[in-house]
């Protein structure tokens, strides 16, 4: 296979130089005028050459080798004014471009800023993308706009109720997704349990995620990757923004280190139901915390033309707590420092240094003992990416990386003057590295093949104690000194995309696609929460693999305007890991012994029809899907239904522009209650009553739905400053959805047993005040 590899790129290449020979090179980055911003995806297209053209990357780069001549390049995007640049083609160029934003054409940026048939042109199948404005009039719970609430009311994306947290993609579980914030790993996604995500908005510029195929430079989940990454700020002029809502503030601050070459921004937000806890007279009410606040950080600086370096950080932190009985605290921190180097006209690199880091503290006090858990993954990572622009139909992707790794699964602590002394558990040392390649050739105007291969290799390191197990009995134990190899995993990753547009409006696309992962978390079968534990693959855990095949078709209706997809998708896992039944996870040196290990299948059709422009836009979208598994110990071996599983899922979501000030918004939402498992039957021993648990996630919660209302009214808008107020109702009918389902003995009636059903909303309204200056 390396030297079929080798073949190709050879002859590539060697194609290539020939090529070069007669045709000379412009390339340069492309700016947002008035912030400085640089713009992904705009459209660099050639006036005399039909279907000549290329569209900058990640850092607004981009790189287009021409015959020798005279040409007129096009730039554009949409809500900014084109641009068209003369060029005497005789000699390599660079020409960075300022777009301006056009007044006439920015109100189709809340939809998009993509071309108007990016969907049928791009290769890609199972990416969905959200500009921060697409989201502004969306209704969400206590007014405040989230990308990872609005990316749930897309096809193949869910979640299971309110409050429990987590994302499920195409049938893979909430830890199977990878989620990046400026390259930076973030563990937790969410505050308060789900009902609030982990980004502010105010501070991200966009987003991508891959349902089904993502390009080579991703990997360490099977489920999908989210790729996050923050505004940079404004280098021309300072601003300060924010907003003030029931429940929660926000602040931004940007402004220009020096103009033109270097910017930060500042944002930070706030909840404060905390404080209004303090102006109750009971004391067990105003001793009690709960609140969450988050702080994104961001710096860059222009070098010189060739040379930009970024700084950027994350700080969130969830703090939740009952007089002095009960607390618990969990957060995120990441650091990501960049630097983009431009070798030549066609050679991109970036250079990043990553830190990332997830804990959770969760403290019990009684009137004998207090005792505590402690949770902590960190890890350092060191990346080497390069794009090499072969040719205006061809492109290379390639790179290296290095990831370091430690992780505390879950302590015990006690008071010192305690009789009890925990178990110490001891910290897991990994490192994580390898390679990849990826190429993207267009033989045609009609053809798109892309093709890549990741390695990834996996060394499981001492010190410690490592232990081997046998239906949870201890087989064996090995010791291992500091940086002893334990167990080591080596993983090829095959990737493939393929995309053949029958013209302008119509396309077919099929990907393949093989990942693997080596962290694993380990959490109950009810519930997803902040202190679910994380381990890696280890003697005794594999890593986890996927394999997924995935077909779409896509159609372009009244001149772009409309948007029809469908999508179909069969995903394979192996090495899937669940618990025994009783299984005991906190503060357990032997977490591994109470796990089970099987297959998984999902499989699955997704609909969409998006309306792009008018007064009236949004989506209406439709998932039927089917996730199980196949674990030896559980339901007798047979199929059963993962956790996460639901057949039906619906949004509908619709803007409405009823002037230049007022826009109303409602979104509609229906889906099959996930699976769960609840007792079948009760049994009676020692004089006790106990419920009987049978079959694993072989019942449903009840179907969820629920519509939510908004409006939003722009106060004013000028060049020094704008303002807004938005409403919004959520669940405007009422609809008691159940967040979990208790059963108990009838107190009247022993022989009989109850279901209590515990609710967290019905009306929830809520008016934010947002503003900018």
């Amino acid at each position: 296979m390396n030297k079929t590899f080798l073949t190709i790129f050879s002859l590539l290449f060697w194609c290539n130089m020939n090529y070069a020979q007669d045709s000379f090179t412009v390339s340069g980055t492309i700016y947002d005028s008035e912030n400085g911003e640089t713009l992904i995806g705009t459209t660099i297209a050639v006036k005399e050459l039909v279907a000549t053209g290329t569209i900058s990357n990640a850092y607004g780069f981009y790189s287009l080798t021409l015959p020798k001549g005279n040409y007129t390049l096009v730039v554009s995007f949409i809500g900014y004014e084109h641009q068209e640049i003369p060029v005497s083609h005789t000699s390599n160029q660079r020409f960075d471009v300022k777009l301006s934003p056009d007044a006439q054409l920015i109100n189709e940026v809340v939809i998009s800023a993509k071309k108007k048939n990016d969907n049928i042109t791009s290769e890609k199948v199972g990416v969905e993308k959200i500009n921060t404005k697409e989201i502004e009039k969306i209704p969400v719970l206590f007014g405040e706009k989230d990308i990872i609430k609005t990316l749930t009311l897309t096809p193949g994306v869910k979640t299971t109720s309110e409050g429990s947290g987590g994302m499920f993609v195409r049938g893979g579980n909430n830890s199977q997704n990878l989620i990046l914030l400026d390259e930076a790993t973030v563990y937790n996604s969410n505050h308060m349990m789900g009902f609030f995500s982990t980004f502010n908005s105010d501070a991200i510029k966009d987003l991508t995620m891959y349902k089904g195929t993502a390009p080579s430079e991703y990997g360490g989940r099977i489920s999908s990757v989210m790729d996050i990454k923050m505004n940079d700020g404004n280098n021309q002029d300072y601003h300060i923004g924010g907003g003030i809502g029931l429940i929660s503030s926000k602040l931004s601050l940007e402004g220009p280190i020096v103009k033109d070459k270097g910017s930060f921004l500042v944002t930070g937000r706030r909840t404060y139901a905390d404080m209004f806890l303090k102006l109750s007279s009971d004391d067990d009410l105003n001793n009690n915390r709960l609140y969450f606040y988050d702080l994104n950080l961001k710096a860059n600086y222009k070098v010189n033309d060739n040379n930009r370096v970024f700084l950027s950080g994350y700080f969130g932190r969830d703090v939740l707590s009952a007089d002095e009985l009960f607390g618990m605290d969990w957060g995120n921190a990441t650091g990501t420092f960049r630097w983009n180097h431009i070798w030549n006209s066609k050679l991109f690199s970036n250079t990043s240094v990553i830190y990332s880091q997830y804990d959770y503290d969760v403290n019990l006090n009684f009137s004998d003992n207090n005792m505590g858990f402690l949770s902590e993954i960190n890890n350092l990572t060191v990346k080497q990416d390069f794009q090499y622009f072969m040719s205006n139909r061809n492109s290379l992707s390639f790179g290296v990386y290095f990831q370091d790794n430690t992780i505390l699964p879950g302590q015990l602590e006690l008071e010192d003057e305690s009789e009890i002394k925990p178990t110490e558990i001891q910290e897991r040392y990994n490192l994580e590295y390898g390679g990849y390649i990826s190429d993207t050739w267009k033989p045609n105007d009609k053809l798109t093949l892309t093709g890549g291969l990741r390695l990834n290799i996996f060394n499981l390191i001492g010190p410690g104690d490592f232990y081997s197990y046998s239906n949870a009995v201890i087989t064996d134990t090995a010791t291992y000194a500091s940086g002893e190899l334990v167990q080591s995993y080596i993983n090829l990753e095959p990737r493939a995309n393929i995309a053949y547009a029958f013209n302008s409006s119509n396309s077919v696309k099929l990907s393949y696609t093989r990942n693997t992962q080596n962290l694993h978390l380990i959490q109950n079968s009810t519930t997803s929460g902040p202190t679910d534990i994380w381990i890696a693959s280890s003697n005794n855990i594999k890593p986890e693999i996927g394999d997924q095949v995935s077909m779409g078709y896509f159609k372009n209706l009244k001149d772009n305007q409309y948007q029809l997809s469908g999508e179909m998708y069969y995903k394979k896992m192996y090495n899937q890991i669940d618990l025994r039944d009783g299984a005991d996870m906190q503060a357990n040196e032997h977490i591994e012994g109470e796990l089970l290990f099987g297959s998984g299948r999902a499989y699955g059709l997704e609909l969409m029809l998006r309306k792009k422009h008018g007064k009236l836009t949004g989506w209406a979208s439709y998932t039927l899907s089917r996730t199980e598994k196949q674990i030896d110990g559980i339901n007798n071996g047979d199929w059963y239904a993962a956790r996460q599983d639901a057949t039906h899922d619906i949004s509908i979501v619709g803007m409405y522009s009823l002037s230049p000030k007022w826009t109303i918004s409602a979104t509609w939402v229906y889906n099959t209650g996930n699976a769960v498992t609840f007792p079948s039957g009760k049994y009676e021993a020692d004089g006790e009553t106990h419920l009987l648990y049978t079959e694993r996630n072989g019942y449903r919660m009840p179907a969820y739905h629920r519509l939510d209302l908004g409006a939003t009214c722009e106060l004013k808008k000028s060049e020094k400053f704008e303002s807004s107020l938005s409403f919004s109702l959520y669940n405007a009918y009422g609809r008691k959805n159940p967040y979990m389902i208790n059963f108990a003995e009838d107190e009247n009636d022993p022989s009989r047993t109850v279901a209590t059903k515990t609710y967290l909303f019905t009306f929830v309204p809520s008016i934010s005040y947002n503003f900018k200056f």
